[in-house]
């Protein structure tokens, strides 16, 4: 579908950042709560591969790994073990997700909403996604475009079926929750709460003055290790002695050697795949058109004036004039400064039937008539053309030889995993490995996020490893590296620590739990001495407490000492000019507070910002009355049995997250 969205424009880098908008759609989903029911697809018994059944439409396991995949992506961009040892806990959330997202395509579609391909073409081209995919307003290119879907997981059709989903959810959202409004009272109240200011003096107390005063006797040391000992038990992990040996797929790549006639063979067997589509080289002039108003209505005028430039801008053509010069001049698209070039356009590459028909009409070094596009009059150059046609082996040798190299290394690694695995089996790793001339790896005691020699730190090895039984025999594991043919020689359990090897450890507790306690009684001491002499001043000054002034502050802000005034200290919002405040806990401080004045923001403020605040509180009001029905549309499917859920499927997606919780 999304070739019939094509507009002439050089392919530009792509942010990768704009593409999936409806994930954060998504991510409204996880306010609901949890699954219901456990029974799936009654007696017929779970569906292998199917996570959930929800209104008759599957939730896929491989459809919940590839948005867990995409939502690891976005939280860990850089990749690495953590986001690799986090992709059970976001398949779960992902799981969550999908369920709740096709619940509320059900119950659109049962209402009578519904989406088209129109809507789906207009939210492509200037919706969310519209910096994504047409920047500049030209599309991106058919090439582009699935090479950016392929990034996440996803094809044309899967992405597109999701954009006309995003817009059947978008359409049933204004539905339930398109009526939410608020008071002048409640915007008035907002702006007032948001826009007040307060100045205060402060005492400050610092745990960290009081740790230093703390010198712990060891029997004080010992009890609380005693006191807390369950605290300790088994915190020193698991362990295990391994040897191994890496078989490097990189490595035999680069050795690897391909022929001719291997070469030959490949292209043979996939021809389909090289064959160059007819294409155009174009260059453009377009006059934009302009946009109906808010009333829908249409400036003929402008339409008209846009007509005749073009007209006028095709006589200069006629007359001679450069084709690149007149686009730089007159043309209002981004490829104007380009003298109008956008590149090799396939057949179908045109958002305009009529555009691309004349594209492909036109013969090598053609012009074209004014043509009109609808939002725009474009005159179009034919600069070259290119007939359908298939590659040669020659051109794509390059593209092929990395292919047949990769399969080659590939069949060598499992071939020499499978014999040295066989080996070791019957005579131990060592002897296997001395045996072809392969380097063995011997670790000492490792835990499970120990980065090891030539493979890293791998969450696939590691999860193997700790998994395997004492004494078992030789074993295999693919990592991102290769092959690891691997033997367990050792296992430490988890043990308890004595006093003597954390005495370092239970002294740090000790005195933060300590200082702790002693912040908190000494903060009351110095509000109750305070507000006893309606002196904070003094109070301060008799407790060792540091004495200062903020400056006028709004509830958003910062103060030294304090931090965030939205937190504990908003207290100070709630007091008069002269009160003085009880204790505020402000993490590492204890502190207390003495108003001295109070702003109240302005009625010219107040005129300037309360259509923004109206705005806020109604998508708030929006978002809660959103969610509420969301929550009762899954209670009410899940007792109607609409909503079925797998959770043996559900378990083995999360089961890597599972084991890691029980280990820790």
């Amino acid at each position: 579908m999304i070739r019939f969205l094509q507009t002439p424009g050089p392919i530009k880098k792509i942010v990768l950042g704009g593409l999936l908008t409806m994930i954060s759609v998504f991510m409204v989903i996880t306010l609901v709560p949890g699954f219901g029911s456990t029974d799936f697809f009654g007696s017929s018994g779970p569906a292998r591969g199917v996570v959930a059944k929800v209104a008759g439409t599957d939730i896929t396991s491989l459809e919940v790994q590839r948005q867990a995949r995409e939502m690891v992506r976005q939280q860990f961009p850089r990749g690495g073990a953590q986001a690799s040892m986090l992709l059970p806990f976001f398949a779960s959330q992902a799981a969550q997700q999908l369920i709740q997202r096709q619940a509320l395509i059900a119950e659109a579609e049962h209402i009578g909403l519904r989406s088209t391909d129109e809507a789906v073409r207009d939210e492509l081209q200037h919706g969310r996604y519209s910096e994504t995919f047409f920047p500049g307003g030209n599309f991106i290119g058919q090439g582009a475009y699935e090479e950016l879907l392929q990034q996440h997981d996803l094809t044309v059709t899967q992405f597109e079926r999701s954009v006309k989903e995003d817009i059947l959810i978008d359409k049933l959202r204004s539905l339930v929750a398109g009526g939410a409004m608020v008071s002048n009272a409640e915007v008035r109240q907002k702006f007032e709460k948001d826009n007040a200011k307060v100045k205060f003096d402060y005492a400050v107390l610092r745990k960290d003055d009081i740790l230093k005063g703390l010198h712990p006797a060891d029997t004080e040391l010992k009890a609380f290790y005693d006191r807390n000992k369950a605290t300790y038990n088994n915190s020193i992990p698991e362990k295990r002695k391994i040897k191994y040996v890496l078989i490097d797929t990189a490595k035999l790549q680069s050795e690897a050697q391909v022929s001719q006639q291997e070469l030959q063979g490949y292209y043979d067997q996939h021809r389909d795949e090289f064959r160059a589509p007819e294409q155009v080289n174009v260059r453009q002039i377009l006059i934009k058109t302009p946009l109906p108003g808010a009333d829908g209505k249409v400036d003929q005028k402008g339409i008209d004036d846009a007509r005749k430039k073009a007209e006028d801008v095709l006589k200069q053509l006629k007359a001679g004039a450069k084709f690149e010069d007149l686009a730089k001049k007159y043309s209002e698209d981004p490829s104007g400064k380009d003298g109008g070039s956008v590149g090799w356009i396939k057949r179908g590459g045109f958002p305009v039937p009529d555009v691309d028909k004349a594209a492909f009409s036109l013969a090598k070094g053609g012009t074209s008539d004014v043509i009109n596009a609808g939002y725009a009059f474009v005159i179009l150059r034919v600069e070259d053309k290119q007939d359908a046609h298939m590659k040669t082996l020659a051109e794509v040798k390059d593209q092929i030889e990395p292919i047949l190299k990769q399969q080659k290394a590939q069949q060598a690694a499992d071939s020499a995993a499978s014999a040295l695995l066989s080996q070791a089996k019957s005579g131990g790793l060592d002897k296997a490995a001395a045996a072809k001339g392969m380097p063995v790896v011997a670790t000492d005691f490792i835990s499970r996020t120990d980065s090891l020699p030539g493979i890293g730190a791998s969450p696939q090895f590691t999860e193997a490893v700790f998994n395997a039984a004492e004494k078992s025999p030789p074993d295999q594991v693919q990592v991102p590296q290769g092959l690891v043919i691997y033997e367990l020689e050792a296992i430490k359990p988890p043990a308890t620590p004595t006093f003597e090897e954390i005495r370092s450890r239970v002294e740090t507790e000790f005195k933060n739990e300590r200082a702790g306690t002693l912040l908190t009684q000494k903060t009351q001491e110095l509000s109750d001495r305070a507000k006893a002499d309606h002196d904070l001043k003094k109070a301060a000054k008799e407790l060792g407490a540091t004495m200062k002034t903020s400056d006028l502050v709004l509830p958003d802000g910062q103060v030294p000492d304090i931090g965030s005034m939205s937190g504990a200290a908003s207290v100070a919002f709630t007091l008069k000019a002269g009160d003085i405040s009880g204790p505020v806990d402000s993490g590492n401080t204890g502190v207390v507070l003495a108003i001295l004045e109070k702003q109240a923001p302005t009625d010219t403020d107040f005129a300037a910002k309360k259509d923004q605040i109206r705005d806020a509180l109604v998508q708030n009001k929006q978002s809660e009355l959103f969610g509420l029905f969301m929550a009762n549309l899954r209670e009410q499917m899940e007792k109607s049995g609409k909503i079925k859920i797998n959770e043996q499927e559900m378990k083995a997606l999360t089961k890597q997250q599972a084991e890691g919780e029980e280990g820790e």
